[in-house]
């Protein structure tokens, strides 16, 4: 036994512990994806109603991480019509269509003001407001997935503009991780580079080419207009969910789905790119037989 083993000292410098790159937990990020992905493919292709029950479950997880998280800042928001307006909103475009979906957000945004009046919550300017900004960013942009339901070929058109935003965030993470040296946005999120948005828009445009090509029957070009405008409203929804959590402090929104961080940390693409596909696919697909709800 060495000197250094008997007075309990180091006999050379601590090997530092490895954790991943990705800075997560691997095995529990794809059990949870896993959990996540299979009723949401089953949802989309088989059983409707299924894939709007996971809905409301994700967008009332989303609802309370963001509510918190903005409580931090000294606001107190009414959070009960919130989560019915997560219940309602999935729900009123899936029998309604978009005007019920309007609907449940005017009503949702009233109940609002009224708890608030009724509960006299301090700063009460503020915390309405902050609620309204809860129930227009989670649940009713998202809601828009279900809309696309509706639509002509609505299952395969769903489970293409996920495929989309699948492919932004995968080639933009291989051509970033290679090739990525500018920045797009530093301060906001030091990590996405122009290289990397390049990947993406390339990647996703040949998949979107290929599904239209291939799915529809569409012509190309179709394909390849719906991937730019995910392309460009996913990058845009990254960033806003990353400009929200510097101005609160926060890594992660929360920790409730292990190995991914918060329900908001997944949903942050989806955002902004449900309603601008759902847009872009009724005004690509008017002509050739789409029709457009309401």
């Amino acid at each position: 036994m060495t000197g250094s083993e008997r007075t309990g000292e180091a006999a050379g410098p601590a090997k530092p512990v490895r954790t991943p790159r990705a800075g997560r937990d691997l095995p529990a990020a794809i059990i949870t994806g896993a959990a996540l992905l299979i009723p949401a493919v089953l949802g989309i292709m088989f059983f409707p109603l299924l894939l709007i029950m996971l809905g409301v479950v994700l967008l009332s997880m989303g609802v309370w991480e963001v509510a918190r998280a903005l409580e931090t800042q000294g606001l107190r928001l009414p959070k009960l019509p919130l989560f019915l307006g997560a219940a309602a909103m999935p729900l009123s475009a899936y029998f309604g269509g978009v005007e019920a979906l309007t609907l449940a957000l005017m009503v949702t945004c009233t109940a609002i003001a009224v708890t608030a009046a009724v509960l006299r919550v301090q700063d009460p300017g503020r915390s309405i407001m902050s609620s309204m900004f809860v129930a227009c960013w989670v649940p009713f942009l998202v809601s828009f997935a279900v809309l696309l339901l509706s639509q002509p070929d609505g299952q395969w058109r769903l489970a293409v503009v996920v495929l989309l935003v699948v492919s932004n965030d995968t080639f933009g993470y291989m051509v970033g991780v290679l090739f990525g040296k500018h920045p797009m946005a530093p301060k906001i999120s030091p990590k996405k580079s122009w290289e990397g948005f390049a990947g993406s828009m390339v990647g996703s445009v040949l998949v979107g080419v290929l599904t239209s090509w291939l799915i529809f029957g569409e012509p190309i070009h179709v394909g390849a207009l719906l991937a730019a405008a995910v392309v460009v409203s996913a990058t845009a929804g990254d960033f806003s969910e990353s400009m929200v959590k510097r101005e609160l402090g926060l890594k992660d929104m929360s920790q409730m789905l292990p190995g991914h961080g918060g329900v908001m940390d997944r949903l942050d693409s989806l955002v902004f790119a449900m309603p601008t596909a759902y847009f872009v696919i009724v005004a690509l697909t008017r002509d050739s037989g789409g029709v457009p709800l309401g």
